[in-house]
């Protein structure tokens, strides 16, 4: 009888095995998007410099709606030297699609191009994000509607043990009550298809000083887990745009994702990045960082 139960503990799945890895989301990250063509022209210099500056994460934009010069990925050569590269550095690299919702056979599609890409080597993104954020269809109500139908897509073709992210808009570009992007953001409705959510708290377009921009990158963490009616909500800050932030204003970023148990955190983008965004999540994302 000792055996039976002991073998029937160990063929009975965990919990923790049965959901899909967020570890990618991990720590510090960088962004890299489409119209950084120079910061791919060399792959292994740039996960070389990203290592030094200790970073976990690489966010890596495939294409989007509005290039369809692209195709369906944008510089594939450079990003399977990419991937390999930063996978023998032990950095993780995440794909990211900005769809428009216009046509949503080509965001699916591009969507799992990205999902799908592989290196020579046969390396892969070890995630894929969706940035949610494009306001082409006028409509809220045709927009929330077909949000909801690409992530319900994706999902159902990357299988329920996917990492899937969402990247989405800040409190104010969703706000009801004053005039905005997106209002009626549909955070609630998404939350079942996404694993970890990216909210682009931009603080550099808001106000000034690192009081401000800890309260208003604090206060961005609390009401989206509020709108998805989830407190454990798992989070990877996007702090803002990092040539307009303050030293400061970027420690004040760090802060308020460690202080809300954020997964990690990353500036927008990679090119616009001094020592002020590595340093300040070099001291609040260390490598052995655990939000537990």
């Amino acid at each position: 009888m000792l055996v039976t139960a002991a073998l029937a503990v160990l063929a009975a799945p965990s919990s923790a095995a049965a959901r899909p890895s967020i570890d990618a989301y991990r720590g510090s990250g960088a962004w890299i998007d489409i119209f950084d063509g120079p910061v791919l022209v060399n792959p292994a210099g740039t996960v070389a410099t990203l290592a030094l500056h200790d970073v976990r994460t690489i966010y890596v934009e495939t294409a989007n709606f509005t290039t369809p010069r692209f195709g369906s990925i944008a510089y594939p050569l450079a990003l399977g030297p990419l991937i390999d590269a930063a996978h023998a550095s032990g950095i993780k690299v995440v794909a990211w699609y900005l769809p428009g919702f216009k046509n949503l056979r080509r965001d699916l599609r591009r969507s799992l191009a990205a999902i799908r890409f592989k290196s020579v080597a046969g390396g892969r993104f070890d995630s894929f994000a969706l940035d949610i954020e494009s306001s082409a269809v006028r409509s809220i109500a045709r927009r929330n509607h077909r949000a909801g139908l690409l992530s319900r897509r994706i999902r159902r073709k990357v299988g329920r043990h996917y990492p899937l992210g969402a990247i989405v808009p800040d409190q104010r570009s969703t706000s009801v009550s004053l005039p905005s992007v997106w209002p009626h953001f549909p955070y609630r409705r998404l939350r079942p298809r996404y694993d970890v959510f990216l909210p682009m708290t931009y603080s550099s377009a808001r106000g000034r000083g690192a009081q401000f921009v800890y309260l208003y990158t604090r206060a961005n963490i609390e009401y989206l887990r509020a709108a998805t009616k989830d407190a454990a909500l798992p989070v990877h800050v996007i702090g803002g745009l990092a040539n307009k932030l303050t030293a400061g204003e970027d420690d004040a970023v760090v802060q308020a994702a460690g202080d809300t148990g954020a997964l990690g955190a990353s500036f927008y983008d990679l090119r616009l990045s001094d020592a002020g965004e590595w340093d300040a999540l070099g001291a609040g994302f260390p490598p052995e960082y655990d939000p537990g």
